[in-house]
């Protein structure tokens, strides 16, 4: 019988405030749960919007859900895993039994812990425990620690050869962007596309309407540094809407002799939005919103711009029902159908990080907001984070950071724990700034 395991977790205690490395108790599994040591995890956008509170989920919690690791041990009555295997936790569940998962378009489990977070498990507790203090967990999954629990339903079985620092983008990222593509717009043969945002999940639309034969695939951002990684994985030209007195949608319509085909939302503005839906194809454009916005905001919009003809839709995790799924993506990785090295812009060697001390007063602040940061004193074999590229003076600094802020540390400060140095130069009069994932690693003589 499993025991309790004592190790290192990332947890957020409170909104607007950083994360703090505690060592938490995780419970052994109950029956049809699974425990697994967590070999890479990625920051989502989403846990960023939980630690400033556009995103409400209950507090203690530990964060992530894009991730991949090895079962340590399983519950009573678990079939489809089993210790050793290496998985992918499932931030929606297919539970197979409900309404949704017998649907075959649907993929929102009833069972899920999006709609209405509780912050459990399905048996309504967590496994997690800090202080004496119960930690609640994340969507079901939790992959900011060393080791997490997780529902049978919320995790799937993957290729035992496959590259858990890389698939772990399968988890979230890449799966939300290319199955908005191929599965929930249906990109047809020969058609023209416009991608709003070119980050992470930006990209893997690109990827996705090339896959689906698009014609032309229009990338649009106001970060020209992105057009380049862009048109590398099938955007076939990018604009900035910077550049144009015109509102992008007119510019869009006038590209495209009278709008676009299928259009992506992958910045999570409501603005943007109502853009991308206007550079449709009136008579019969598709727009498909991917980015998460804040939950307090609304879109209001008159009726007719959907009357004639367009569709208007939007999805989570690209549609996939995911424990069918996820095995065939990793599958499909495996026999380079696609690749995801494009969406690792760099490799960061880190440890120790809870030496790296005083985040706030080193941090600087960004768009009026304390910036801060993520990462591990603990050997997780990989991190994934978002790629802060902009806002910042040209300077030679160490940055580990998430879509809205950074901590920054000096060469003297960090030389001890980082072996690669970043140059990022000041954008200026930027909005907004969408960014890929960077990949980070723990020193090897630091692995246990």
């Amino acid at each position: 019988m499993s025991n309790v395991i004592k190790c290192k977790a990332a947890v957020l205690w409170e909104l607007e405030k950083p994360f703090s490395i505690e060592e938490v108790e995780v419970a052994p599994p109950k029956a049809y749960e699974v425990r697994i040591k967590m070999v890479a995890t990625g920051i989502c956008r989403s846990d960023d919007h939980v630690v400033h509170g556009s995103l409400v989920t209950p507090l203690p919690t530990i964060l992530g859900h894009e991730a991949a690791g090895i079962v340590e041990s399983i519950g009573e009555g678990v079939t489809t895993v089993k210790p050793g295997d290496k998985v992918i936790p499932l931030f929606v569940p297919q539970c197979g039994k409900c309404s949704v998962c017998k649907h075959p378009e649907a993929n929102i489990c009833c069972k899920n812990d999006l709609t209405n977070p509780r912050g459990t498990l399905s048996d309504g507790t967590s496994r997690f425990t800090c202080k004496g203090k119960p930690i609640l967990q994340f969507l079901g999954t939790s992959t900011f620690t060393q080791y997490t629990v997780v529902d049978e339903m919320s995790v799937a079985k993957i290729d035992a050869a496959s590259p858990l620092e890389k698939v772990c983008l399968i988890g979230c990222g890449f799966s939300t962007g290319y199955g908005s593509a191929i599965k929930v717009a249906k990109v047809t043969q020969g058609s023209t596309c416009a991608v709003f945002g070119l980050g992470g999940v930006g990209l893997s639309v690109v990827m996705g309407c090339k896959a689906a034969g698009a014609a032309r695939i229009i990338g649009v951002d106001i970060n020209k540094d992105k057009f380049a990684k862009a048109k590398e994985v099938g955007a076939t030209e990018c604009i900035n809407p910077q550049d144009y007195e015109k509102p992008i949608q007119e510019v869009l319509q006038e590209m495209s002799g009278g709008g676009v085909d299928f259009s992506f939302e992958v910045i999570g503005r409501i603005d943007t939005m109502i853009s991308a839906l206007l550079c449709c194809q009136k008579a019969y454009g598709v727009s498909v919103i991917v980015g998460v916005p804040p939950n307090s905001q609304n879109i209001s919009i008159n009726p007719m711009l959907l009357l004639n003809g367009r569709t208007w839709k939007g999805a989570i995790f690209g549609g996939f029902k995911s424990k069918d799924s996820v095995p065939k993506l990793v599958a499909d990785f495996m026999a380079k159908k696609f690749s995801l090295d494009s969406l690792i812009t760099h490799i960061l060697d880190f440890f120790l990080w809870e030496s790296l001390t005083n985040r706030g007063k080193k941090s600087r602040r960004m768009r009026e907001r304390q910036g801060w940061c993520l990462g591990f004193p603990f050997p997780v074999q990989s991190l994934q984070v978002e790629h802060l590229r902009s806002y910042y003076e040209n300077q030679k600094m160490l940055c580990i950071s998430c879509s809205t802020g950074a901590t920054l540390y000096s060469k003297s400060e960090s030389s001890a724990f980082f072996t690669r140095e970043l140059t990022f130069a000041r954008k200026k009069d930027q909005r907004q700034s969408y960014y890929n994932m960077e990949l980070l690693r723990p020193l090897p003589g630091h692995l246990k």
